[in-house]
Protein backbone atom coordinates (compact mmCIF):
# COMPACT_ATOMS: atom_id res chain seq x y z
CA UNK A 1 0.00 0.00 0.00
CA UNK A 2 1.49 3.33 -0.67
CA UNK A 3 1.33 6.46 1.24
CA UNK A 4 -1.20 8.29 -0.71
CA UNK A 5 -3.77 5.20 -0.28
CA UNK A 6 -2.95 4.83 3.02
CA UNK A 7 -3.80 8.72 4.32
CA UNK A 8 -6.32 8.62 1.77
CA UNK A 9 -8.19 5.31 3.08
CA UNK A 10 -7.02 4.95 6.55
CA UNK A 11 -6.36 8.08 7.47
CA UNK A 12 -8.08 7.54 10.88
CA UNK A 13 -5.74 4.63 11.40
CA UNK A 14 -2.61 6.64 10.87
CA UNK A 15 -3.89 9.48 13.31
CA UNK A 16 -4.38 7.17 16.05
CA UNK A 17 -0.74 5.54 15.88
CA UNK A 18 0.62 9.17 15.34
CA UNK A 19 -1.04 10.05 18.69
CA UNK A 20 0.38 6.54 20.17
CA UNK A 21 3.87 7.75 19.72
CA UNK A 22 3.88 11.22 20.62
CA UNK A 23 2.04 10.36 23.95
CA UNK A 24 3.97 7.88 24.95
CA UNK A 25 7.10 10.50 25.31
CA UNK A 26 7.91 12.36 28.18
CA UNK A 27 7.18 15.69 27.03
CA UNK A 28 5.48 16.74 24.06
CA UNK A 29 6.63 19.85 21.39
CA UNK A 30 4.49 21.65 19.93
CA UNK A 31 5.64 24.33 17.20
CA UNK A 32 4.21 27.74 15.49
CA UNK A 33 4.79 27.79 11.99
CA UNK A 34 3.60 29.76 8.94
CA UNK A 35 3.69 30.11 5.34
CA UNK A 36 2.51 33.43 3.71
CA UNK A 37 -0.67 34.33 5.18
CA UNK A 38 -1.73 30.79 6.49
CA UNK A 39 -0.68 29.64 10.57
CA UNK A 40 -0.73 26.76 12.30
CA UNK A 41 0.47 24.95 15.52
CA UNK A 42 1.96 21.38 14.69
CA UNK A 43 3.47 18.29 16.11
CA UNK A 44 5.89 15.93 14.62
CA UNK A 45 7.37 12.58 14.87
CA UNK A 46 9.96 11.52 12.09
CA UNK A 47 10.60 8.16 11.23
CA UNK A 48 14.43 8.28 10.34
CA UNK A 49 14.91 4.37 9.27
CA UNK A 50 11.48 5.34 6.95
CA UNK A 51 12.87 8.79 5.95
CA UNK A 52 9.43 9.75 6.96
CA UNK A 53 7.70 12.45 9.48
CA UNK A 54 4.49 12.91 10.01
CA UNK A 55 2.48 16.26 11.25
CA UNK A 56 -0.71 16.96 12.92
CA UNK A 57 -1.67 20.82 12.27
CA UNK A 58 -4.28 23.09 13.44
CA UNK A 59 -4.31 25.91 11.37
CA UNK A 60 -6.84 29.50 11.65
CA UNK A 61 -10.22 28.61 11.49
CA UNK A 62 -10.40 25.15 12.87
CA UNK A 63 -8.99 23.57 10.06
CA UNK A 64 -7.10 20.33 10.86
CA UNK A 65 -4.71 18.45 8.47
CA UNK A 66 -2.52 15.55 8.79
CA UNK A 67 0.74 16.30 6.61
CA UNK A 68 3.15 13.14 5.58
CA UNK A 69 6.09 13.83 4.10
CA UNK A 70 8.52 11.08 2.52
CA UNK A 71 11.14 10.25 0.20
CA UNK A 72 9.87 8.34 -3.43
CA UNK A 73 12.50 5.67 -4.76
CA UNK A 74 13.39 8.48 -6.77
CA UNK A 75 14.85 10.49 -3.82
CA UNK A 76 12.32 13.20 -4.37
CA UNK A 77 10.54 14.24 -1.45
CA UNK A 78 6.98 13.84 -1.60
CA UNK A 79 4.26 15.76 0.68
CA UNK A 80 0.60 14.78 1.10
CA UNK A 81 -1.50 16.97 3.16
CA UNK A 82 -5.00 15.14 4.18
CA UNK A 83 -7.96 17.50 5.67
CA UNK A 84 -9.19 15.68 9.31
CA UNK A 85 -12.75 15.30 8.36
CA UNK A 86 -15.14 15.81 11.75
CA UNK A 87 -14.70 12.27 12.81
CA UNK A 88 -10.92 12.01 12.52
CA UNK A 89 -10.77 15.20 14.68
CA UNK A 90 -12.72 13.67 17.41
CA UNK A 91 -9.99 11.30 17.78
CA UNK A 92 -7.70 13.95 18.93
CA UNK A 93 -7.90 14.67 22.95
CA UNK A 94 -9.62 17.81 23.97
CA UNK A 95 -7.01 19.03 26.24
CA UNK A 96 -4.06 18.21 23.05
CA UNK A 97 -6.34 20.67 20.49
CA UNK A 98 -7.03 23.36 23.51
CA UNK A 99 -3.11 23.58 23.81
CA UNK A 100 -2.74 23.15 20.58
CA UNK A 101 -5.12 25.96 19.72
CA UNK A 102 -2.90 28.40 22.19
CA UNK A 103 0.65 28.16 20.36
CA UNK A 104 -1.48 28.84 17.69
CA UNK A 105 -3.07 32.06 19.38
CA UNK A 106 0.65 32.91 20.66
CA UNK A 107 2.12 32.36 18.08
CA UNK A 108 4.53 30.82 19.89
CA UNK A 109 5.40 26.91 20.66
CA UNK A 110 5.45 25.22 23.69
CA UNK A 111 7.18 21.90 25.39
CA UNK A 112 5.03 20.47 27.87
CA UNK A 113 5.26 17.16 29.91
CA UNK A 114 2.43 14.81 28.12
CA UNK A 115 1.10 14.30 31.85
CA UNK A 116 -1.23 17.59 31.42
CA UNK A 117 -3.15 16.17 28.61
CA UNK A 118 -4.19 12.97 30.52
CA UNK A 119 -5.29 15.03 34.34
Amino acid sequence: MTFEELIKNHSADLIEKFLTEVLSKDFLDIKFDYFEQDQWSVITTHQYEEDREISLRIHLNDYYDLYVGYYNDQDDFIEIVQPLTEEEKKILPERLIKVMKKVLEDEKGMRIPNKLLFK
